[in-house]
């Protein structure tokens, strides 16, 4: 399923009807059995329904870092990042891909 940052952007976990999603590198995850993480409240909750790969490089949940850019990440960041989509690799389903 190929979705656009919009459309991903509906599966944020404000509507219980829908699961959760969060991208990694452009791969969309079935986040929903994290829910107490990525559901509303949760400790990760910004990430729902975006493309959250320079937050997870940086390990950070600042509003700005909440994007798919991985433009300017040191070697460092970038390796953490393949640490996180190795988590969610194994961990989630993957349900799709972003496009632009």
């Amino acid at each position: 399923m190929d979705l656009t940052p919009h459309q991903l952007s509906q599966y944020n976990g404000t509507d219980p009807s829908k699961p959760i999603y969060v991208a990694v590198k452009g791969r969309v995850y079935d986040v929903t059995t994290g829910k107490s993480f990525y559901g509303p409240g949760g400790a990760y909750a910004m990430f729902a329904g975006k493309d959250a790969s320079r937050a997870l490089a940086k390990m950070s949940k600042n509003d700005e870092d909440i994007s798919p850019s991985l433009d300017g990440l040191s070697e460092k960041e970038i390796g953490v990042l393949n640490d996180w989509e190795n988590k969610f690799q194994a961990k989630y389903p993957v349900v799709g891909r972003v496009i632009n």
